[in-house]
C-alpha cells in the first residue's frame, strides 16, 4: 500500500525542526516587535493621571496576542526557509530524494505540521486575540483611563423599512421600550427621495408592533414645503433590536458572534459586504500557514553547491511576502466592493497554492 509520508522517524525529526524554528521565530518577532511598539505607545498610556508600570505590563499583555496572530504566518515562512535551506546545505533533502522520496512525500510532515498550527491560530485568535481586541479598543477609545460601564445608548443608527430609510441621532433602552429621539425617515419611490418626515422623538408601540413618532413634519421634496402631520406610524417590519445594532469591530468578534452580527445587519438593511470578507478572512487568514512550506519549498530543492541556495532562500521569502500584499490587497478592493466578499478572503490563497506547486514543479531538480 502506498505511504505518502515518510517513515515515522523522519517524520517527527521534520516536524519537529519546523515547529521548534516556527515558534523561536515567532518568539524573536513579538519580543521585536512589542518592544517597538511599547516605545511608541507608552508615552500616551503613562499621559493619563494615575499611569505606571502596571498600565503598560497591562498594554503589553493585550497588545502580544495581536502580534503573535498578525506574524504567525511569516514565522511559519521564515521557519520553513530556515530549516529547508539547513537541510540542503548538510546534504539530507538529497538523502531523503536518494531514498526514493518526492518533493511532496518530503513536505508532508511539513503541511501535517503547518495545518495544526493553522488551527492552534484559528483557535487562539477566537479565544483570546477576540478579546485583547476589544478590551485594547474600547480602553484607547477612553486615552487609557478607567473604561466607563456600557450604558446601552447608541448613536446615528440607520434602518431600512422597505425601500425607505430610517435615521435615529439617538437609541436608548432595548426590547419593546426603545427610544428614539431626532428620527429622520427618507420616503422614496423608485430610489428617488419623495418626503422627508422628521420627529424630535418616537417609540415602539408592541401592541401593534410597529413605531410611532411624535411631533413629526413632513418636508415634500418636489414642492419644496412642509407641513406639521402630528403622530406617525411606521416600520412594521423593523424589529427594536435593529435600531440598537452597534458598530460590528471583526477583529474584536469571533466567527460565530461575526456571522450573527452580519445576520442581523442584513436584516437591518445595512451593507454587509466589507464584514462578509472579514468573516471569511477569520477562517482563510489562519490557513495561509499551510501555503509557506509549499512556498517556502524552493529553497529545500536544487543542489547546494550551485551557489544558488540564499538565491532560491529569497526567492520563498518573496514568494511568502508576495502572498500577504496580495492578501491585504484583496481584502482591500473587497472593502470597496470590487471583489465579492468570499473571492476578497480566498482568491490570494487559492492563487498562490498554485503559484507554489508551479514553482515546486519547476524548480526541483
Amino acid at each position: 500500500m502506498f505511504d505518502f509520508f515518510p517513515s515515522r522517524q523522519i517524520s517527527w525529526y521534520m516536524m519537529r525542526l519546523f515547529l521548534t524554528r516556527t515558534f523561536a521565530v515567532l518568539a524573536m518577532l513579538v519580543v521585536i516587535l512589542l518592544t517597538l511598539d511599547l516605545l511608541g505607545e507608552s508615552g500616551d498610556v503613562l499621559a493619563y493621571p494615575g499611569n505606571g508600570d502596571a498600565q503598560l505590563w497591562h498594554y503589553a499583555s493585550l497588545r502580544a496576542p495581536q502580534i503573535v496572530a498578525t506574524f504567525l504566518p511569516f514565522s511559519v515562512l521564515l521557519g520553513t526557509l530556515i530549516m529547508l535551506a539547513t537541510l540542503n546545505q548538510n546534504s539530507e533533502i538529497i538523502s531523503m530524494k536518494a531514498a526514493g522520496l518526492s518533493a511532496h512525500q518530503i513536505l508532508a510532515p511539513l503541511i501535517l505540521a503547518a495545518l495544526g498550527v493553522s488551527m492552534l491560530s484559528f483557535t487562539f485568535n477566537e479565544r483570546i486575540v477576540t478579546r485583547a481586541t476589544a478590551m485594547l479598543s474600547a480602553w484607547q477609545a477612553v486615552d487609557y483611563g478607567p473604561i466607563p460601564t456600557d450604558s446601552g445608548v447608541k448613536t446615528n443608527p440607520w434602518v431600512r423599512d422597505g425601500n425607505n430609510l430610517v435615521n435615529a441621532a439617538i437609541v436608548a433602552g432595548r426590547g419593546d421600550v426603545v427610544q428614539l429621539r431626532k428620527v429622520e425617515i427618507y420616503n422614496r419611490v423608485n430610489n428617488s427621495l419623495t418626503t422627508i418626515v422628521q420627529a424630535p422623538k418616537g417609540h415602539y408601540d408592541a401592541a401593534t408592533h410597529s413605531w410611532l413618532l411624535e411631533g413629526a413634519r413632513q418636508f415634500d421634496v418636489a414642492r419644496g414645503t412642509a407641513r406639521d402631520v402630528g403622530t406617525v406610524r411606521f416600520g412594521h417590519d423593523i424589529r427594536p433590536d435593529q435600531f440598537t445594532l452597534a458598530k460590528v469591530d471583526a477583529d474584536a468578534m469571533t466567527f460565530a458572534e461575526l456571522r450573527d452580527a452580519i445576520s442581523n445587519l442584513r436584516d437591518a438593511g445595512r451593507p454587509t459586504a466589507e464584514l462578509e470578507g472579514s468573516l471569511w478572512h477569520k477562517l482563510a487568514g489562519p490557513l495561509s500557514a499551510l501555503l509557506m512550506p509549499i512556498l517556502g519549498s524552493v529553497a529545500g530543492f536544487g543542489l547546494a553547491r550551485s551557489g544558488r541556495l540564499f538565491i532560491r532562500a529569497v526567492t520563498g521569502m518573496a514568494l511568502g511576502f508576495a502572498y500577504f500584499v496580495a492578501d491585504n490587497f484583496s481584502l482591500a478592493m473587497g472593502n470597496l466592493g470590487a471583489y465579492p466578499p468570499f473571492l476578497a478572503a480566498w482568491a490570494p490563497f487559492l492563487l498562490f497554492l498554485l503559484v507554489g506547486e508551479t514553482v515546486l514543479f519547476r524548480t526541483e531538480e
